[in-house]
């Protein structure tokens, strides 16, 4: 069976060639998210790590209803930091209050020299349908 290449028509532009979310045998990984505004991606970008972390979680959560799907589905996640030392503690405290806390996906955290639209923060997604 070939992979579903979903683009959904709410979700933000994409800031290069990739699809919104690509699935496989009930898997789906949704592609990093910036936090760009779905009705105005030439808007400026959020002020500060907690507002972009919760912008980025919004536009992830389009993505997922695009497809069906809520956080509650969400069996990893890749976090990406340009100022790790810096907006670690403030991006998990926002971060966090996306999900239960019985029920946090597994994660990876990483800091990065850069990230599209000079972004502090990017995550990307690992889903499985029920």
């Amino acid at each position: 069976m070939l992979p579903i290449h979903h683009m959904v028509g709410d979700a933000p532009q994409p800031v290069a060639p990739f699809s919104h979310a690509v699935e496989a045998d009930g898997w789906v990984h949704v592609t990093g998210q910036m936090p760009t505004f779905p009705d105005n991606p030439e808007a400026p970008l959020p002020d500060g790590i907690e507002a972009q972390t919760r912008r980025v979680m919004e536009n992830l959560k389009i993505v997922l209803a695009g497809v069906g799907l809520g956080l509650e589905n969400v069996v990893f996640a890749r976090v990406y930091l340009t100022e790790f030392k810096r907006d670690y503690a403030k991006m998990n405290e926002t971060y966090g209050a996306f999900f239960p806390p019985d029920k946090l996906p597994g994660r990876t955290c990483v800091g990065v020299s850069g990230l599209a639209v000079d972004a502090l923060v990017e995550i990307d997604l690992v889903v499985k349908r029920p």
